[in-house]
C-alpha cells in the first residue's frame, strides 16, 4: 500500500521565493561593507576632463626631491596658474619677487579656464611679463585643431615685450594611459602638428612644457623640436637635472608645487632682461 503524503509538505514555490530573498539581502549587506571599506591604496581617481594643470602627473610619477638652493641673480621668479588657484593674488606674488606668469587657458578642444581672465589680465596689470598655456590631449583630437583652438581662445601673442609665447603642455595623461594611447613616432607627429600650425597663427614657436621621463617614454627622447622650440622643464628637486635630447639647456625651470601663495613656482634661466627677449621673439 503506497504511503500517504505529509499533510503539509512545503511548496516549491514558497523555498524559491525564500531563496531570492535571502541572496537578494545578502547581496545588499555586502555592497554596504564593500562601500564602507577603504580604498585600496594607490588606487587613482581619475579627474573631471578640463581639471588638469601643468604638472599635474610630476609627484606620481617623478616625486619629489628637495628644492633649489636659493634664486641666483642670473635667474627669473615666476609662476603658473590654473583654474585650480582661482583669483591669484597677484600684488602679493609681484612683491615677493615674481616677475613672470603663464596662465592655463585652454585643454584639448573642450575646455576654457574660467579665471583666465582675472589671472592673464591681472599678472600683466601688476607689472609681471605674462603669457598663456594649452593642456594637450593628444588623444582627443588632432595637434592642429587643438593648436587653433588654443590661439583662438587666449593663446595668441603680440610683440608689446609683454607677452610670451605659448606653451604647450604635453605630460602624463590624467585621464588615461599615460602616453594618450600614441606609438613614439606618433605622438612625435601630434606635437609637430600642432607647432607648426600655432607657428603659421602666430609667427612664434612655442614652448615646450615636459617632464624627461615622460618625453623620453613617450616621444622616444626625440631631438625634433630642440633647435627652435624653448624647453620649460619639469622637476620638482634641487637641480633640472638630465634634459630631454636635443636641449642643451632649459629656457624655464617648475621646481615645485607646494611654493608661497600660489603652489605652482618656476625659474626663468637667465635675468628679466632675457623674459623681455623672450617675449620680444
Amino acid at each position: 500500500m503506497p504511503h500517504a503524503l505529509p499533510a503539509h509538505r512545503p511548496r516549491t514555490p514558497r523555498l524559491r521565493h525564500l531563496s531570492l530573498a535571502t541572496l537578494a539581502l545578502s547581496l545588499t549587506l555586502s555592497a554596504i561593507l564593500l562601500t564602507a571599506l577603504p580604498h585600496p591604496a594607490g588606487a587613482a581617481t581619475v579627474p573631471a576632463r578640463g581639471s588638469a594643470y601643468m604638472g599635474i602627473g610630476v609627484l606620481a610619477h617623478d616625486g619629489q626631491d628637495g628644492s633649489p638652493a636659493g634664486t641666483a641673480a642670473t635667474q627669473t621668479e615666476g609662476v603658473d596658474v590654473s583654474a585650480y588657484q582661482g583669483n591669484a593674488a597677484w600684488s602679493t606674488l609681484w612683491s615677493s619677487g615674481v616677475k613672470w606668469a603663464y596662465t592655463k587657458a585652454t585643454e584639448g578642444t573642450y575646455y576654457t579656464n574660467p579665471y583666465f581672465a582675472q589671472q592673464y589680465n591681472g599678472s600683466y596689470g601688476v607689472g609681471m611679463i605674462r603669457g598663456a598655456y594649452h593642456f594637450a590631449t593628444p588623444d582627443t583630437t588632432t595637434g592642429a585643431t587643438q593648436a587653433n583652438y588654443f590661439v583662438d581662445h587666449g593663446g595668441g601673442w603680440s610683440k608689446d615685450g609683454r607677452t610670451l609665447p605659448g606653451v604647450l603642455d604635453i605630460e602624463w595623461n590624467p585621464y588615461g594611459a599615460s602616453c594618450y594611447g600614441k606609438s613614439t613616432a606618433g605622438m612625435v607627429s601630434w606635437i609637430a602638428d600642432f607647432l607648426s600650425t600655432y607657428k603659421s597663427r602666430t609667427g612664434r614657436n612655442a614652448v615646450i612644457y615636459t617632464a624627461t621621463s615622460w618625453w623620453t617614454s613617450c616621444t622616444g627622447n626625440s631631438r625634433a623640436f630642440a633647435s627652435a622650440d624653448p624647453l620649460w622643464i619639469a622637476r620638482y628637486a634641487s637641480d633640472p637635472g638630465t634634459l630631454p635630447a636635443g636641449w642643451g639647456f632649459y629656457t624655464m625651470w617648475q621646481y615645485t608645487s607646494s611654493g608661497p601663495t600660489v603652489g605652482d613656482h618656476d625659474k626663468f634661466n637667465g635675468a628679466l632682461d632675457r623674459v623681455v627677449a623672450l617675449a620680444n621673439g
